[in-house]
């Protein structure tokens, strides 16, 4: 499915940003990038002045502080959710962490084939052996490049790159929708 363009269409600037949630950046220590608990209010702002789109992720727990850092409420963003399937149940946890907030501030409305709709959720199961709690599976990735309305000659900044994962994910979905 290769999006169109109309003529007046540029080329958008698009963040993806899956910081350490609030209060789990001690998870993250021994990461070459780590820099303690992240600013989410200053995130945000950064994510409204540098950015025509944004993906932010979070956990439900935090999710009520990461909107209250949204200054303007009508800034279009919207709640996804990625439910998972298959989740990693700890002990002494007595309601599992199965779903996870996503929020999101299109670049553009999303073109998707007639008939279609996407959905405001994705049931995927949680990475393994990715070298870093949290990583992002691919399919994950691509539905929400979908959802922000990206198209293939966007610039795609991934502002916490962790295993990767997210820019060869946005590579090879860009990729497949300039050969298609």
């Amino acid at each position: 499915m290769s999006p169109s363009r109309s003529h007046t269409d540029t080329p958008k600037r698009i963040a993806y940003a899956d910081p350490p949630y609030p209060g789990c950046a001690h998870l993250y220590r021994g990461h070459p990038d780590y820099a303690g608990e992240v600013d989410h209010k200053g995130l945000v702002d950064r994510l409204e002045a540098e950015y025509d789109g944004w993906i932010l992720h979070t956990s439900s727990v935090a999710l009520g502080h990461v909107l209250r850092c949204i200054d303007d409420p009508h800034v279009g963003i919207r709640v996804m959710s990625w439910v998972k399937p298959f989740a990693a149940f700890k002990r002494n946890v007595s309601v599992a962490y199965a779903w996870e907030p996503v929020i999101v501030k299109a670049a553009r409305k999303p073109v998707v084939k007639p008939g279609m709709t996407y959905r405001d959720w994705i049931a995927e199961p949680i990475t393994l052996k990715r070298g870093l709690t949290g990583a992002k599976p691919e399919r994950v990735c691509r539905w929400l490049f979908e959802v922000v309305g990206a198209h293939p000659d966007d610039e795609l900044d991934d502002l916490f790159p962790g295993t990767g994962a997210v820019t060869k994910a946005w590579d090879e979905w860009a990729n497949q929708l300039v050969i298609a």
